[in-house]
């Protein structure tokens, strides 16, 4: 009752399976899944060609292609060349603006040194309290001016990219341009095309 089963008793069963498999898919029986496009199809044969049998070697090949990109992405942000730019600097809306700010004097963008004499100012006020209050006031009025000076550069900005551009995309232009503002001249990337005064 509990013994195993002879080679004999399972021969049986093994035939019928091979049988089974030998009899040929009646053409009018369905598939089950949906014939893919013709394009579809070459894609994916393609693909199984190029894919690489190794996972490490896949992965080598993907860490060059990014390592290429990124080169090529540097390239680009200093040379300005719009093909390989980040999708962020991209197009003739970013252009514009970039070209807009790097043909301006702002004052953000010379934040970065006063915060730092504001704050040597601020560190010897411990011992002098007339320094201290110096140093508060040179922290407020750079603030304002740098509002001030935001709010001039967003109005303009946008009235110029509605004028130039009516038909493109404009999102989150204006704020991109603000952003600039902030860095110094020389640290800005993609590099500023344009020299101080000529206008865009």
């Amino acid at each position: 009752m509990f013994r195993s089963r002879s080679k004999d008793e399972k021969a049986p069963t093994d035939k019928v399976t091979a049988d089974l498999s030998k009899q040929p898919r009646d053409p009018e029986a369905p598939k089950g899944r949906p014939t893919p496009k013709r394009s579809d199809a070459q894609t994916q044969r393609r693909r199984a060609q190029s894919a690489p049998v190794d996972r490490k070697d896949a992965a080598k090949r993907q860490r060059e292609a990014r390592r290429s990109d990124l080169a090529r992405q540097r390239e680009a942000l200093n040379s300005g060349d719009e093909r390989y730019l980040p999708p962020r600097d991209k197009g003739p809306v970013r252009r514009f603006v970039r070209d807009f700010v790097d043909s301006r004097f702002t004052i953000a963008e010379f934040f970065l040194p006063m915060a730092v004499i504001i704050l040597v100012l601020s560190l010897f006020g411990n011992a002098n309290r007339g320094l201290q209050n110096i140093a508060l006031l040179l922290w407020a009025g750079v603030i304002a001016m740098i509002v001030i000076d935001s709010i001039g550069i967003w109005l303009r900005l946008r009235k110029q990219l509605a004028e130039r551009f009516p038909n493109e995309p404009k999102r989150g232009a204006v704020a991109y341009g603000l952003m600039r503002t902030l860095q110094m001249r020389r640290l800005r990337l993609p590099k500023p095309q344009v020299k101080r005064g000529e206008r865009p």
